[in-house]
């Protein structure tokens, strides 16, 4: 791994985390005058709300923040560290539609979390059935976190003295928020949130009186308009989003925090009331929210994203992450769709930064990916090439996908490289779920079939050991000799024809691994108008 004290100039490096990074440091005297703060930890944290189920969305935050500490870290060898707070105080607003016993979580409305039994019957609750589903799959990449539960730090007082830095600011804090409500919320808004006695729930309730000496604020209650007085400390009351937001930001001294471009205005008035209690905001980016397959934002109680355990089904923790790492402020459709591109663009990213022997290889995505020590791998058969064997070999078993790949690099003994292993088994359920399902293979007709005759005696005067490139190269010149208006429609018909889809792998790569002859006999399948859906 490069050393960072090698590098002349640190502002060459362009990646978006060492830019996120920069921005802390600058905070602390920048690069050359960097001084270590007086505390043990430089912290970033990351937000969840346990609402409903984590979807992946919440893990993007994670490992995006992750991959900024890194590249902190790097450049300061200071020590940081990542905290995963869950807001799980929070009352129940609406049932997720992807839960069980709906009719059971209904009765808890308003509730905090933390107070709500689980739906699922596992733990002590539905915040923490949900806080372990978050930690059961940062587990499973290995991350280092600090796991922090609102409800926890709101009992245990250990928000206490934030909480009575914002009671002698309650009037700022009100200046600040109020011109932001519509006036009927004006009229009942206070930065805190009684937890009612009797029912348990955290109360939207207009404060009649607040004690800045005792610490305590009186409201009516809600059932029978008698006066109660509450103490704000220890969990009785929480605060509002945008003032907890502020709290926590200065309680757990944050230097860190990203958001989705939904929180824009939280950060903003966060922001404002961090500085009225007498600190500095952390620095914060705003990324941009992940949309489905439709173009509509994914939410925890839709359900309407990709799970983590989904996308594990099909591709590499790896290719996962890419994404995640990909253009943070940019919208991105995710959909089981670009799980295949991201596979391959994660071989493409792993086998440059390792050809790559200048310090420059640090912005390379799997540098960020591996947080600084990418493992060297196979990169010599794509996600897509194998997915497409798997379809025009019409076997899901990878003895058979082995014994192409042996072949083609015998070198590549069979079950002995564990990341194309990994990657057959990945292509197999990709090709059976997505794949097989809509594969629809189209007849020649006779203004094509002299194409596929070009085709044939072209590739039977290759060697069968002509090289990929070179094979891709003979393709496209056919393709050249013909009146396609694009020649993406001239591809797109080979795919239609061989393989019954519209999209497909680099036919040389695909042709030297499944091999020049069986090529040969497909195409001449396809010229006699034989039906190419049964290999049998």
């Amino acid at each position: 791994m490069i050393k960072i004290e090698n590098i002349k100039n640190y502002n060459d490096l362009k990646s978006w985390p060492f830019i996120e990074a920069k921005k802390i440091i600058d905070l602390y005297g920048g690069l050359e005058n960097f001084k270590k703060p007086n505390k043990e930890f430089i912290i970033f944290e990351t937000g969840y709300g346990p609402s409903g189920l984590p979807h992946i969305g919440t893990f993007g935050e994670v490992v995006r923040t992750l991959m900024v500490q890194n590249a902190f870290e790097q450049l300061t060898k200071c020590n940081s560290k990542v905290i995963t707070f869950s807001d799980d105080m929070d009352g129940l607003r609406k049932v997720p539609d992807n839960v069980p016993n709906q009719n059971m979580l209904n009765k808890y409305l308003g509730m905090p979390l933390t107070s709500i039994p689980d739906p699922f019957d596992k733990f002590e609750s539905f915040g923490h059935h949900n806080n372990n589903k978050l930690k059961s799959f940062l587990d499973k990449f290995n991350f280092s976190y600090d796991f922090k539960s609102s409800t926890e730090l709101y009992k245990k007082g250990f928000f206490d003295e934030t909480i009575k830095l914002v009671m002698q600011n309650y009037e700022s804090i009100l200046s600040i928020i109020l011109p932001t409500l519509r006036e009927e919320r004006k009229e009942t808004y206070s930065p805190f949130l009684p937890i009612c006695a009797k029912t348990n729930k955290v109360l939207q309730v207009k404060i009649e009186e607040y004690n800045i000496k005792d610490n305590s604020i009186i409201y009516k209650d809600p059932q029978n308009n008698k006066l109660i007085e509450k103490s704000v400390l220890s969990g009785e009351c929480k605060l509002q989003w945008k003032v907890d937001w502020a709290m926590r930001w200065i309680a757990l001294e944050v230097d860190y925090e990203m958001c989705g471009k939904d929180l824009t205005d939280s950060v903003k008035l966060g922001s404002m009331i961090c500085k009225k209690l007498g600190n500095k905001p952390p620095i914060n980016l705003i990324y941009e929210m992940f949309l489905d397959q439709n173009g509509e934002k994914i939410s925890k109680s839709k359900g309407n994203g990709i799970s983590i355990d989904e996308w594990l089904r099909y591709s590499t923790p790896e290719s996962l992450s890419l994404f995640m790492f990909q253009r943070p402020k940019s919208a991105k459709k995710l959909h089981f769709d670009v799980i295949p591109k991201c596979s391959d663009e994660y071989l493409n990213f792993n086998k440059n930064f390792h050809e790559d022997k200048t310090y420059k290889k640090m912005d390379n995505p799997a540098w960020h990916i591996h947080f600084g020590k990418p493992p060297k791998i196979d990169s010599s058969i794509t996600f897509n090439t194998l997915m497409n064997l798997v379809s025009v070999c019409n076997s899901v078993e990878p003895k058979i996908i082995w014994s192409f790949i042996n072949e083609y690099n015998p070198k590549l003994i069979p079950f002995k490289n564990e990341y194309i292993n990994n990657q057959i088994k990945y292509a197999i359920e990709y090709y059976k779920d997505f794949i097989l399902p809509k594969k629809n293979y189209k007849l020649l007709d006779e203004k094509n079939i002299k194409i596929f005759i070009d085709l044939k005696s072209t590739l039977k005067n290759l060697k069968a050991d002509t090289k990929p490139e070179d094979i891709q190269t003979s393709i496209y010149e056919i393709g050249k000799k013909y009146d396609f208006e694009n020649l993406r429609n001239y591809f797109q018909l080979i795919y239609n024809v061989l393989l019954g889809q519209n999209e497909g792998p680099r036919l040389g790569s695909f042709i030297a691994l499944y091999g020049i002859n069986r090529t040969i006999i497909l195409i001449d399948k396809a010229i006699k108008k034989e039906d190419l859906s049964n290999r049998e």
